[in-house]
């Protein structure tokens, strides 16, 4: 069960689990093929990660040991199929299931994203409706979901799931995510362009000076 942290692993298992069962309840349970290509998405997941089947399987049967993923066989098939097991255990609602999915597969995210990006999952019908979600996971005993500090020069909250343990607020940042180093690159490549201008403008004013004298 829950008594420890999910490991990263485990939690992408389990997010894609909670989205196919609700977004493509047609081929729910995944098989480890159909799995594994979820767990390595481009698309929809952050950070984008790029498992193999072994490794999948490695968390799966970790999951089956805390409960939390059950072996399926498919009907009139030899196949192994999987379902998660944590939304029946934790008696979650199906708004609060799309608010936490979308969490454990994007990270840290506003109301207003989880909103627009749990569409498949659950179409939340205004804002209220998403942050009243995030509120009663934050609320669970233990809680599932924190509230994050708001970060100077933002007007919304974020909030960040539990499963692996709290988060680290510093990584939990605008600031530090993967566009952190491409904003310190963009903020180096400007100032370089402008010493350069400065130097430009030095070299008029002297080649303009030199003219009148």
């Amino acid at each position: 069960m829950l008594d420890e942290p999910l490991h990263p692993v485990e939690i992408r298992i389990l997010g894609c689990l909670l989205e196919k069962q609700h977004a493509t309840p047609e081929y729910y349970p995944l098989t480890l093929n159909a799995l594994t290509a979820a767990c390595n998405q481009t698309t929809n997941r952050e950070p984008v990660l790029a498992l193999d089947e072994a490794e999948v399987a490695a968390g799966l049967e970790s999951l089956r040991d805390r409960r939390l993923v059950w072996f399926v066989a498919g009907a009139g098939s030899r196949t192994t199929k999987y379902e998660q097991k944590l939304t029946e255990d934790l008696n979650l609602a199906i708004q609060e299931v799309a608010a936490l999915a979308v969490l454990m597969l994007r990270g840290p995210q506003t109301a207003g994203e989880i909103r627009s990006r749990a569409g498949r999952l659950y179409p939340f019908s205004d804002l209220a409706e998403a942050e009243a979600a995030l509120d009663s996971l934050c609320a669970a005993e233990p809680p599932l979901v924190l509230k994050l500090p708001r970060q100077p020069g933002t007007k919304e909250f974020r909030f960040a799931h539990l499963l692996g343990g709290t988060p680290d607020l510093e990584l939990s940042t605008p600031e530090a995510t993967a566009s952190g180093p491409t904003r310190l690159e963009a903020l180096q490549a400007e100032v370089a362009s402008l010493r350069q201008e400065l130097a430009d403008l030095k070299a008029d004013f002297e080649a303009l000076k030199r003219q009148l004298e």
